[in-house]
């Protein structure tokens, strides 16, 4: 269907207001097809699919979606699904080696961002995204590049050999404690059947040592037109690509013979079944209990719609009582969701996932088990489902509104659908009709019935994620917490306390006045000032529209704060987001803005203290309401504070069995020393620091005078909406006129030459690298720039080098920048993963691709994709409004008009090799390092 509802939006809704418009539709009704999409199957067997949009201008995306995944290998071939999908990359028949990434490189594209691909059990689909549509040449070639890919991949024996080294990096990278529970939990999920034995990623034996044959047989086999759809999405002429589509495509030829393309059906258990699976480096619980259904075929029907949208809001309410009972102090659960959804190509699921408190597994599941049941058997009030229909009508409203502001994503979203489960892509102004009908109609009898109908005896599995040392639910006790609750008598139906009330109730406000207003022709905004001091920049933009953003921005921060006090300002505003505003608690508080589209964010950082707020046009004044509680009405409860002591409380408890937490640990005494004052991790003394009081007292003191305060408001709302809205909230706020700044709390390195090898025991041996250089820096566009040079440039080194060359890691992160604050800085980040034997090989290339940097060695290709790829991105950026609320807030934070071309279009354009290297040099032998190298104690 087009529009996938289910996201939370807010507008308390009549539901008498849409049912007189609403039409009567019967079960077999067709849902109308959406006509904008153009699709097609072409002689060989091949579907193709063709969007226009102008959501991103002059760009298109290129896909081809596979109908293949691992769950077609074979016992010998484990694994070489995804491996195909990494040849890809590695030479076709019109782009030798690195082809394609070279050729579209060069039209700013970036590997892994705008060229990727991914493997799945039942799919692989490839993708080019955002690429130059203007150039028709540029368009020939990235259809030229699906034509590659779908039948004339070159599979050299070299390259093969190459690329096995990148996946076993790819499988050590991934090979954490969740991926080996998983492989404990699938055979039980998945009630023994291939899908539990075909995972993308395979078995590192056969992808080590697989003859090149085996890989070109699966190709042969499988990758071919009738198992192949293309989807182009773009600024685009959909008739002149349908024309190019059917010329081009032609020449592959229809399979003869072909294997058929099975698909696996999960076997029946009548059985229920159970597993407790554990992990060392495991440091939390869960628990999912499922009832496996076989998938429902699409009719592309009303009665399709209705069934899931009675399963969604059904699910949606159960779901909100439990985030309810979530922010309770003795609630035995830290988060829970109970859903339905499609699991494999020919089956659904029913589930309930929870997350238990430290050694509450059993009161969890009982706890989730009762709502679950108590929602079956009693349903739910007229208020729950009043708001629910809200929702979603809200939600459709919205939808349709930004219509032609889906991303190109969303739309190749539909179209997998569509291709490989056979989901309609629909007319969305027809589906919003049908939705109003089958809204119209919504009792609790409804939803009741949905809940019970899925709620079968067979097929029934849970699976536990157990921590070692703790009280694990077992089978016993599970079964028996199922039995119960489906049994128990002392269930009361839920009550809902919640009475409509507004959001401001009886606050009385004092407006101000603007007092002046300035224009700045150069960016085209307007600056008001207003009677109780406080500035708002101003610029109107329609690019994503009726939408508006708001940032208020104030120096200070955590900065300010004695060492002993930061883990109060680290929660003080957390406390006041689960507190609410005014006198609605954050649950009646979320119920009040049902059905709007309105939300004001509130967060310390560092240097200061800031508040983020969004909305669509029609709710805009919600917002400004929201704004102003924020700042005048905060709200501190102390049950939320309790509860946000016990979630940091729990979050310590078994941090030690967690190893990413003990490498971000071990780094950081590494660094800063193993007793830094100045540092707080989270550790006891961190937790026994936290004060109600304290939280409190540092919000008020943020936040308290609005007049040290900045307003950003970028969107599209005219001046004549929005300077009233201004006078009514933001100048009615009031507050102490201090000019506070922030303060330089920059903590010293131990050393300013760190080396260091940290022994950690790990389940999967592994080394991971973390190298940085920092150093005080002039703070100028051209740094900035030549800082952004220098590390996507030892990007694409470190990809040809530690990548594919010496296939010793699946990627190197690499970041560099230079920055304003607290003191003009610049620093060079770089980390990787990779097998423990090959460390002491690869540490030395990394540096001696510094050092050709250094003596200029700069490789030409590398400079001019590096500079073409920024150009690109600052023309996309131009057709959101995001890059409006950039170019206001650069010019008044920071004195840049970044739509001159001289402060960024004329410095990239005139970026040189000597220039990278000048930076280089000046930077790097001069900065402080470290290189951190984790290794696996034997």
């Amino acid at each position: 269907m087009f529009y996938k509802q289910k996201s939370t939006l807010v507008f308390l809704f009549v539901i008498g207001l849409f049912q007189a418009s609403a039409q009567n539709f019967k079960a077999n009704d067709p849902i109308a097809i959406n006509q904008k999409i153009k699709k097609g199957v072409l002689p060989n067997g091949m579907t193709y699919y063709i969007y226009p949009t102008t959501v991103n201008k002059n760009t298109a995306s290129y896909y081809i979606i596979q109908n293949v995944g691992s769950i077609l290998e074979n016992d010998q071939q484990k694994g070489l699904a995804h491996f195909l999908e990494h040849m890809a990359f590695n030479g076709t028949k019109h782009f030798e080696g690195k082809g394609i990434l070279n050729t579209l490189q060069k039209q700013g594209a970036v590997f892994g961002k705008n060229i990727n691909a991914y493997t799945s059990t039942d799919e692989t689909v490839y993708n080019l995204d955002n690429i130059p549509s203007q150039d028709g040449g540029v368009v020939d070639t990235c259809l030229l590049v699906l034509h590659d890919w779908s039948n004339f991949l070159s599979l050299t024996n070299e390259e093969i050999d190459a690329e096995r080294g990148v996946i076993t990096e790819e499988w050590r990278t991934r090979q954490n404690a969740g991926q080996r529970i998983y492989d404990q939990l699938s055979p039980y999920y998945y009630n023994n059947c291939l899908y539990a034995d075909r995972k993308p990623i395979g078995d590192m034996e056969i992808v080590k040592n697989f003859k090149y044959q085996v890989l070109k047989d699966f190709y042969k086999d499988w990758y071919r037109p009738d198992l192949q759809a293309i989807a182009i999405v773009g600024d685009i002429n959909a008739n002149e690509i349908e024309e190019k589509i059917k010329k081009l495509f032609a020449d592959i030829p229809t399979p003869v013979n072909p294997k058929k393309r099975f698909e696996i059906a999960i076997p029946d258990n009548d059985k229920a079944t159970f597993k407790l699976a554990l992990d060392k480096e495991i440091s939390s619980s869960s628990i999912i209990y499922m009832i496996r259904h076989k998938a429902e075929k699409p009719t592309g029907t009303f009665a399709d719609l209705e069934k899931s949208t009675q399963r969604s809001i059904a699910f949606s309410l159960i779901n909100n009582r439990l985030a309810e009972m979530a922010q309770k102090e003795d609630c035995p659960f830290k988060g829970a969701q109970i859903g339905y959804q499609n699991y494999s190509r020919l089956n659904d699921i029913l589930f309930a996932s929870v997350s238990p408190k430290p050694n509450q597994q059993q009161a969890a599941f009982t706890a989730v088990m009762n709502e679950w049941v108590r929602a079956s058997k009693f349903g739910f009030s007229k208020g729950e489902i009043e708001r629910a229909v809200a929702e979603d009508i809200s939600g459709y409203e919205n939808y349709l509104e930004k219509i032609n502001e889906i991303s190109h994503k969303s739309v190749i979203g539909m179209v997998k659908n569509d291709y490989l489960k056979h989901e309609i892509i629909s007319d969305p102004t027809a589906e919003f009709e049908m939705e109003k009908a089958i809204l119209k109609n919504l009792d609790t009898a409804i939803l009741q019935k949905q809940l019970n109908e899925l709620y079968t005896a067979n097929n029934r599995v849970v699976g536990v994620t157990g921590v070692e040392n703790e009280n694990n639910l077992n089978e016993e006790q599970a079964f028996d917490i199922i039995a119960k609750a489906e049994n128990n008598p002392t269930l009361k139906p839920y009550v809902d306390t919640f009475v409509a009330t507004t959001l401001m109730g009886d606050i009385v406000l004092k407006p101000g006045k603007i007092v002046s207003e300035q224009k700045t022709a150069a960016i085209d905004a307007t600056t008001y000032v207003l009677s109780n001091g406080v500035k708002v920049h101003y610029k109107f933009a329609d690019k994503n529209k009726k939408e508006v953003s708001l940032i208020a921005e104030s120096f200070g921060g955590a900065s300010l704060y004695e060492p002993a006090d930061i883990p109060s300002v680290d929660g003080a505003t957390t406390l006041a987001m689960m507190s609410g505003v005014g006198s609605l608690s954050n649950t009646d508080l979320e119920k009040v803005l049902k059905g709007k589209t309105a939300s004001a964010n509130v967060s310390i950082y560092n240097l200061t203290e800031k508040i983020q707020a969004n909305t669509n046009v029609k709710d805009i004044e919600t917002m400004m309401q929201l704004v102003y509680l924020r700042f005048m009405k905060p709200r501190f409860d102390p049950e939320m504070y309790a509860l946000t002591k016990q979630r940091k409380q729990n979050s310590l408890k078994n941090k030690e069995k967690n190893i990413n937490s003990k490498m971000s640990d071990s780094l950081t005494y590494a660094v800063y020393g193993k007793n830094n004052p100045k540092i707080r991790l989270m550790d006891q003394q961190y937790i026994d620091d936290l004060s109600f009081d304290k939280m409190k007292s540092i919000y008020l003191e943020r936040f308290a005078d609005i007049a040290n305060f900045e307003f950003y408001i970028v969107g599209d709302v005219t001046p004549e909406v929005l300077k009233p809205l201004l006078e009514k909230y933001i100048a009615s706020i009031t507050g102490i006129k201090r000019n506070e700044k922030f303060k330089d709390n920059t903590v010293k390195w131990v050393s300013n030459k760190i080396q260091k090898d940290v022994f950690l025991k790990m389940e999967t041996p592994k080394s991971s690298v973390k190298i940085k250089y920092t150093e005080d820096f002039a703070y100028n566009q051209k740094n900035v720039i030549a800082a952004s040079f220098l590390g996507d440039i030892l990007t694409l080194r470190y990809t040809e080098s530690l990548r594919e060359k010496e296939g010793g890691t699946y990627g190197a992160q690499v970041g560099a920048s230079v920055v304003k604050l607290p003191k003009p800085t610049a620093s060079l980040a770089i980390a990787f993963d990779c097998d423990a034997n090959k460390v002491d090989h690869l540490l030395p290339i990394v540096y001696q691709e510094m050092d050709k940097i250094k003596k200029g060695e700069i490789v030409k290709e590398d400079l001019e994709k590096t500079r073409t790829n920024y150009i690109k991105v600052k023309k996309d950026q131009q057709d959101f409004n995001f890059n409006s609320m950039d170019l206001i807030y650069n010019y008044f934070q920071n004195n840049l008009n970044m739509d001159d071309p001289k402060n960024y279009l004329d410095i990239v354009n005139g970026i040189t090799a000597k220039d990278i290297q000048d930076f280089a040099n000046s930077f790097l032998n001069k900065a402080d390092s470290y290189e951190v190298v984790f290794k696996p104690q034997l």
